[in-house]
């Protein structure tokens, strides 16, 4: 059996642009998986730092040779790359960004002649770099897939597969449209919260006074704010009404704080543990479905 799947699968040429963390994880889980997937990146030390240490197999030069393509770039700069370079007719053009609806939106504003899915590996350090990589990065992790009434259903079944092999826990599939949605609170509201949290003067006298709460609160907040601006901006609608329903339940905790009214403040402390306790009862919207790998 495994000499079958591995002939299967290393007949089926894969390239991934962008060796950062993610890309050159994804590298490293795909070489796990029996794959030799080929690189590109727009700086030469990370495309040499994948090859002298086995990441990659081979240097990408002309796309119209693989099967499938990762875009592992920042969102306008994975934009940018599918514009400028020709893939082979029939070919999986995945990205891995962040945001969804915008990557979508260009992609289908004229003929293609390459399958798109949208990917979003759900995993992640607060390092950054391909000398950070790793082939177990997606072990405990979700990838986000999404589709829409363009989505070819057999580069579909190839991506999901590709998502199993690389070791994904599970598989969230849903629209665009949902997954920024969701992206935007999950993801860059936390973000926000955190830059905004550490940055009253207040935590480099710390030592000796912190927690689990303190380090959950601070870890995200020194990530590389040219990937996180680009982020924020290309779903701002979605993150400002986060922004403004966060600030909202603030305002309703300080103003129970100044008064001192400890009945209205012991209120609106157990809505806040109610919607806990109920988020922990998760159920699939009607629009998303989740597939368990392991």
């Amino acid at each position: 059996m495994v000499k079958k799947h591995l002939l299967r699968v290393t007949g089926m040429k894969i390239c991934v642009a962008g060796l950062g963390l993610i890309g050159g994880s994804m590298c490293m889980a795909l070489r796990r998986a029996g794959y030799s997937p080929e690189g590109w990146n727009r700086s030469p030390s990370s495309r040499l730092f994948a090859l002298e240490n086995g990441i990659i197999s081979a240097a990408a030069e002309k796309f119209t040779e693989y099967d499938v393509v990762f875009v592992a770039l920042p969102p306008r700069a994975a934009v940018n790359f599918i514009n400028a370079n020709s893939f082979k007719d029939g070919a999986i053009v995945a990205d891995i960004c962040g945001v969804k609806e915008y990557i979508e939106r260009e992609v289908y504003s004229g003929p293609r002649n390459f399958f798109y899915v949208g990917t979003h590996p759900m995993a992640g350090k607060e390092v950054s770099g391909i000398e950070n990589a790793c082939a177990d990065l997606f072990d405990s992790a979700s990838m986000v897939i999404t589709c829409c009434r363009h989505t070819d259903p057999a580069a579909l079944g190839t991506v999901k597969r590709l998502t199993k092999d690389m070791g994904f826990k599970r598989i969230v599939e849903c629209s665009a449209s949902v997954h920024d949605k969701k992206i935007a609170y999950t993801s860059q509201l936390a973000h926000v919260v955190s830059n905004a949290y550490i940055k009253d003067g207040r935590s480099s006298g710390c030592l000796g006074f912190t927690g689990g709460s303190f380090q959950d609160m601070t870890r995200i907040a020194g990530v590389d704010e040219n990937v996180w601006a680009e982020l924020y901006l290309l779903n701002s609608a979605n993150l400002c009404a986060g922004i403004s329903a966060l600030v909202g339940h603030l305002e309703e905790i300080e103003r129970a704080v100044e008064a001192g009214d400890e009945a209205a403040l012991r209120d609106v402390l157990a809505a806040g543990r109610e919607c806990f306790e109920r988020s922990r009862a998760y159920a699939p919207e009607g629009d998303v479905t989740v597939t368990q790998l392991k």
